[in-house]
C-alpha cells in the first residue's frame, strides 16, 4: 500500500470515527500532494510524497514557534496535535548521531577547516542523505559546530 492509498483509507476511517482533527490533517495532506502533482504534471513518487509531508511538518514547527512567541497556547496545542499526526506518516528521521558522523566524515574527506566552506560541506552532506528525511537546519548547526564558526 502506497502512502497515498494509506492516507485515503485513513480519511475514510476518520470520517467513520468522526475524528475532525485527524480528518482535517489528512485532507490537508492529500490536498498538498495533489497540488504538487498538478505542479509537476505527473503522479508523485513515494519519496516526493514524503518530501511534501516533510514540508508540512516544517510548516507546523514554524507555526508552533510563532504561536509560542505570540502567547497563543490554544493554537500551539492544535499545531502540536497536527504535527504528531503528520509525523506518523513519515519514515523515521535521521538521528543526530548519524548527522554528526556524516558531517565529520565529509569534513575529513574535503579537508576543510575554514568556516567559509560551510556551503561545500552542506552540499556534500545533503547528497549523502539523498532519499532520506533529514532536517537541513540540524545539519547546518552541526556543520557550523564542527567547523567552529
Amino acid at each position: 500500500m502506497t502512502i497515498q492509498e494509506r492516507i485515503q483509507e485513513d480519511i475514510k476511517d476518520s470520517m467513520k470515527l468522526k475524528n475532525a482533527l485527524r480528518l482535517d490533517v489528512l485532507r490537508g495532506m492529500k490536498s498538498a500532494i495533489k497540488h504538487k502533482e498538478i505542479e509537476k504534471i505527473r503522479t508523485l513518487e513515494e519519496l516526493e510524497v514524503f518530501q511534501v509531508l516533510h514540508t508540512l511538518v516544517k510548516q507546523r514547527k514554524d507555526s508552533i514557534d510563532q504561536f509560542k512567541k505570540g502567547g497563543r497556547a490554544d493554537l500551539v496545542a492544535r499545531e502540536e496535535d497536527e504535527l504528531k499526526i503528520l509525523e506518523s506518516y513519515l519514515p523515521a528521521a535521521v538521528s543526530e548521531q548519524e548527522i554528526r558522523q556524516i558531517v565529520a566524515e565529509v569534513i575529513t574527506e574535503l579537508q576543510v577547516s575554514n568556516p567559509k566552506d560551510i556551503g561545500r560541506v552542506m552540499k556534500a552532506v545533503m547528497s549523502k542523505f539523498a532519499g532520506k528525511i533529514v532536517d537541513g537546519k540540524k545539519i547546518n548547526e552541526q556543520v557550523r559546530a564542527q567547523l567552529g564558526s
